[in-house]
């Protein structure tokens, strides 16, 4: 059984000390949780606890703590597969709730599995999700400042559970100040991507990652008999002549963890019940 998530890019690492540490800690927290809870649940199900724990913590851009967009809301995406039903589920621009994981958890008993806007919205309230603000004083005072981070957050996570399946999950705030409508990669099978052979996630640039494919790139490369280290360097290779800003995690059949960068730094967790890795 193994683990690892991510919380996206953190530009503030070389100044602000206190962040980083902060967010090393809450990493490691968050995926040691999820990896008793792991111990009786399924992938599946520790996917959706991990990212709604990562969805609950304001140091990370998604659910609580998502940036805002031109207009002045906020508008959140996220997606959800697993490696036996090898269905995908998902919101994209979802609106006042406080996690849109759980919303793409209930999705995956329907037929029509990616709902976004404002059908997204009636089917949250529908199905039990109540209106719920995830502005917190700080974007709001980026967004009233111009101000806003680089906008590269995005949380995530990848699980083995002990019968060899695999899931994967990944949320976003969205970049802050993108035009209204604008649909990230996190909903995406570019995004979001797993098999039987390979579960990743990613965080980054939306527009570069759904251009390289990235995520459902590797997880075929694994499929097709790459190790997950060469499957992600010819893929992370594909980025370089447009310079796309992408990070990713995953884990394969085997138990092998991976994950890369190609502007530094993602913030990150992993944890196999003995040995943890975090960002430094």
């Amino acid at each position: 059984m193994k683990i690892i998530i991510h919380g996206g890019f953190f530009s503030e690492s070389s100044t602000n000390q206190e962040t980083k540490i902060a967010k090393q800690e809450a990493l490691l927290r968050i995926v040691k949780q999820s990896y008793a809870y792991l111990q009786t649940h399924t992938a599946l199900e520790t996917v959706v606890h991990a990212v709604s724990l990562l969805e609950d913590d304001a140091l990370f851009n998604a659910g609580i703590g998502s940036q805002i967009q031109s207009d002045g809301k906020i508008r959140m995406s996220a997606s959800l597969m697993d490696s036996i039903s090898m269905k995908m589920s998902g919101v994209i621009n979802i609106e006042d709730v406080k996690n849109p994981i759980q919303v793409a958890q209930v999705l995956m008993q329907e037929d029509d599995r990616i709902l976004g806007g404002e059908g997204a919205i009636a089917y949250a309230r529908k199905n039990g999700f109540p209106q719920f603000s995830t502005e917190i004083p700080q974007r709001k005072q980026e967004y009233q400042d111009k101000l806003a981070s680089l906008g590269l957050g995005t949380v995530g996570c990848v699980v083995l559970d002990s019968n060899g399946k695999i899931a994967v999950g990944t949320s976003t705030g969205g970049k802050g100040f993108e035009l209204v409508g604008r649909i990230s990669d996190s909903a995406t099978v570019a995004g979001n991507y797993c098999n039987a052979y390979c579960g990743v996630s990613l965080t980054g640039v939306g527009e570069d990652i759904t251009s390289g494919a990235v995520a459902a790139k590797i997880v075929t490369r694994v499929t097709d008999g790459f190790t997950l280290k060469d499957a992600f360097a010819k893929t992370f290779a594909e980025l370089k002549p447009f310079d796309g800003f992408a990070g990713a995690i995953a884990i394969d059949s085997n138990g092998n963890i991976f994950h890369q960068d190609s502007h530094p730094s993602m913030v990150f967790a992993s944890f196999d019940g003995i040995n943890e890795e975090v960002f430094q």
